[in-house]
């Protein structure tokens, strides 16, 4: 009968304990979360954006005579040149609550 006392007492101490480890347990993991920093949230985001666009072309144009199947011609081949940098900043805003 002693054991059967002794046993109930531990288990109802156990049991009385329980939502206190579970608390315990629980802060942990909280501040074991919160030492990652601020973490990425998809719904609020604020960034900058900065594109850049280089471009070069380069056509050329080269005229010559020609016969083909006795016929004279003319053939023309055109030689372009061009550069260009578009450029675009900002900021992005998104959010949803």
């Amino acid at each position: 009968m002693e054991y059967l006392v002794l046993v109930t007492i531990v288990l109802a101490a156990l049991l009385a304990m329980g939502t206190y480890f579970k608390r315990a347990l629980q802060g942990r993991w909280k501040a074991i979360v919160d030492d990652f920093g601020e973490q990425y949230d998809p719904r609020l985001a604020d960034s900058d954006m900065t594109f850049r666009l280089y471009a070069n072309t380069e056509t050329r144009v080269t005229t010559f005579n020609t016969t083909l199947n006795d016929k004279e011609g003319i053939w023309t081949l055109r030689e372009d040149a061009s550069n260009s940098i578009e450029t675009r900043t900002g900021d992005i805003e998104i959010g949803s609550y």
